[in-house]
């Protein structure tokens, strides 16, 4: 699953499961928090465009990628999200802080 990460100048893209919970979150969030710190990462990008199912640990990942990436000035997109992932953003409140790209 690493081939999920990819740097691509100074951007982080982060190629999310088929399925987020609990268990995808940790190792989501630990890898890309390696590549955050080492690399020369300015933004972090989410792909959803294989996911299906997200609950609050996914919420999770992307709020904590924020607060890392925003010490920095840098931004957080989310792009590729189904209506119902779509939905869960805005629900949460993530709209705010994480550009929802189409």
């Amino acid at each position: 699953m690493i081939e999920n990460f990819k740097v691509i100048d100074n951007y982080l893209m982060v190629k999310m499961p088929e399925e987020i919970d609990h268990h995808q979150s940790s190792y989501i969030s630990e890898n890309a928090d390696k590549l955050i710190m080492g690399e020369q990462i300015n933004n972090v990008v989410f792909d959803f465009e294989d996911t299906k199912f997200m609950d609050s640990s996914g919420i999770g990942i992307i709020l904590g990628r924020y607060k890392k990436i925003s010490c920095f000035g840098g931004k957080v997109f989310a792009i590729n999200a189904d209506n119902r992932i779509r939905h869960l953003l805005m629900i949460s409140g993530l709209h705010k802080i994480v550009e929802i790209m189409d």
